[in-house]
């Protein structure tokens, strides 16, 4: 059974006849064989053009010669810390050590060390000094310029300098990856012109684009945002010349991002052997509990035009839609109604934003780049040069529901609820909730407060409470009973007590008891986290109110737990500060 699962050890590798591995991929995640795992779907697209890839989960970085345990590759070590930024996998919004890790076996915590991704690469500088070691996934991706770590509460250089790696792919990495490893075995030395890449130069490139310097960066909050803005606009541009940023007496150079993928390229990716499961070894460890959440999903699209200022995906999967066709999406419908244990029931048919598949800004469509962010954005009309047929997309899904073996296609990904044109709402709502809700719709609002919205770059409260009336429209018609599931933020920059009050006042009247309440986290990248560090938006200038210790985050909490018997004393307290008259 192992022979089916990529080589883990030595053993399986001579199982397969081998006596090296081209390429190693050393990951912060237990080794789950489905296409949700960004290490394994790397893995098997680079096997899937003849090369020979093993993978070391997990290894005990106090022991180097788990590291080894394949040997040494012929071509490189591919590393990631995973599905996740190692800091966020292991300590919460409070900087606290989390007790479970969803990606690990029995969800085990402790089995990533924190910045995986540099002590990883450290080990094997030591161990494997003359190897190539290539970095990727989102903590390379987002970790790539100069960034704020919230953790340390500190600007740190490029993860590319403290893991000593020779080249850094950012965003999702099958196309570079593939390039590298062709690259690497022609014994070509020319890894570093490579689209989609970064690395360490002693000089500036004549043509480069230069941002603000890391040292800049780290004791100038001016140009720590200017940096941001420009990197948001050199990717919102795509310019065919590189992007720099010094560091001491070297450089970081930025290769420009890779084109979009094709529906052929994706269909490529995806039409790949996975086993779809946890490996055999974790079967007396309970499994891998991330899994159990995407088992039966399947990925359509990658890629977001939402703009949400707090989200990293512009900076990694990128603001273009990328899409399978609907033969490739219906081909795995196939292959999972064959699984003996499958039940008939498809969990999710949809990628960061079920309902943008097949959607898209028509100037991409033809190749050209407007160079705008504001797709969606703070208004109640989204860009006119945005398609908006939600046809392509409920074609896929009535067409999957009729494969034999399915008894039920669902969206369990979050649904943009302002991407529905007004006079549409109904009839696409009608259809949804009709075929594929089981009875809760996910939907992301944030927030309620004008300013709030505008600086996660959210649409107006109306654009909201419109698609409410939409919502329970289309239910009553059907005659069933389903519920919008709304998540909302708290401790967002710019966000204050009287904001957070404003939204418990509204939800009060709603009559709903929020369960779902995300606590801001600063990830690296993201232009929210450039607000928290700054305490200012760095479109604008303007400076916010940033709550930034424990008791301020735990009062903006509290504010929308107002329905807990001790958080009442502190809602009247709050009523009386700032809405006396109520």
């Amino acid at each position: 059974m192992n022979e089916k699962f990529m080589p883990v050890n030595r053993a399986q590798m001579k199982q397969r006849g081998w006596d090296a591995c081209d390429i190693i991929i050393i990951s912060g995640d237990a080794y789950v064989d489905h296409p949700s795992f960004g290490a394994t779907l790397i893995g098997r697209y680079l096997e899937k053009h003849g090369f020979r890839v093993g993978i070391i989960a997990q290894p005990d970085w106090n022991k180097p010669d788990d590291f080894l345990q394949l040997g040494k590759p012929e071509l490189c070590f591919a590393v990631s810390s995973g599905n996740m930024d190692s800091m966020v996998a292991n300590r919460s919004s409070s900087k606290k050590r989390r007790s479970h890790d969803s990606y690990s076996p029995g969800g085990k915590a402790g089995l990533r060390p924190d910045r995986s991704i540099i002590v990883y690469c450290n080990i094997l500088r030591r161990i494997a000094k003359d190897t190539p070691i290539i970095i990727g996934g989102i903590e390379a991706s987002l970790r790539r310029i100069a960034h704020y770590d919230y953790w340390s509460d500190s600007v740190r250089r490029s993860i590319i300098f403290d893991s000593r790696a020779d080249l850094l792919v950012y965003g999702m990495g099958e196309k570079p990856m593939l390039e590298i490893a062709r690259r690497l075995k022609n014994g070509s030395a020319d890894i570093y012109s490579i689209p989609g890449t970064a690395y360490i130069a002693p000089e500036c490139p004549v043509d480069a684009y230069v941002i603000p310097s890391y040292e800049e960066s780290a004791t100038d909050k001016s140009a720590f945002a200017s940096a941001h803005i420009m990197a948001v606009k050199y990717f919102l541009e795509r310019p065919s010349y590189p992007m720099a940023q010094q560091h001491q007496n070297r450089w970081l150079v930025h290769n420009p991002p890779g084109d979009p993928l094709s529906v052929t390229e994706m269909d490529d990716i995806y039409d790949t052997h996975f086993e779809r499961a946890c490996h055999p070894m974790y079967d007396a460890k309970g499994g891998v509990p991330a899994f159990e959440s995407v088992k039966w999903s399947i990925t359509s699209h990658r890629g977001c035009f939402g703009g949400c200022s707090f989200c990293a995906l512009f900076f990694h999967q990128g603001h273009i839609i990328q899409r399978r066709s609907k033969e490739s999406i219906l081909k795995e419908v196939r292959i999972l109604a064959k699984d003996p244990s499958f039940k008939g029931y498809i969990s999710d048919i949809g990628g960061p934003t079920a309902n943008m598949y097949g959607l898209g800004c028509n100037f991409h469509e033809k190749g050209t780049h407007c160079g705008k962010r504001e797709c969606l954005g703070n208004s109640y009309n989204h860009c006119p040069n945005l398609n908006v047929d939600h046809s392509i997309y409920l074609d896929v899904l009535k067409e999957a529901s009729r494969i034999s073996g399915i008894k039920k296609v669902f969206i369990s990904t979050g649904i943009r609820f302002d991407l529905f044109p007004d006079n549409q709402a109904q009839s696409i709502l009608q259809t949804v909730c009709k075929n594929h809700i089981s009875g809760q719709m996910k939907v992301a609002p944030e927030h309620v407060s004008e300013s709030v919205l505008r600086y996660i770059n959210k649409p107006p409260l109306k654009r909201y409470t419109d698609f409410l009336t939409h919502f329970r429209q289309a239910i009553s018609r059907l005659g069933v009973k389903q519920f919008v599931i709304p998540y909302f933020i708290a401790s967002h920059p710019g966000c204050t007590e009287k904001d957070m009050l404003e939204l418990a006042l509204f939800l009060k009247q709603q009559g709903f008891i929020p369960d779902q309440i995300q606590d801001f986290l600063p990830t690296p990248m993201t232009t929210s986290t450039c607000m928290y560090y700054t305490e200012r938006d760095p479109r604008t200038g303007e400076k916010l109110y940033v709550a930034k210790s424990e008791r301020e985050r735990m009062i903006q909490r509290r504010i929308l737990h107002f329905h807990k018997k001790e958080n009442r004393q502190l809602f009247r307290q709050m009523m009386e500060k700032y809405f006396p008259e109520k």
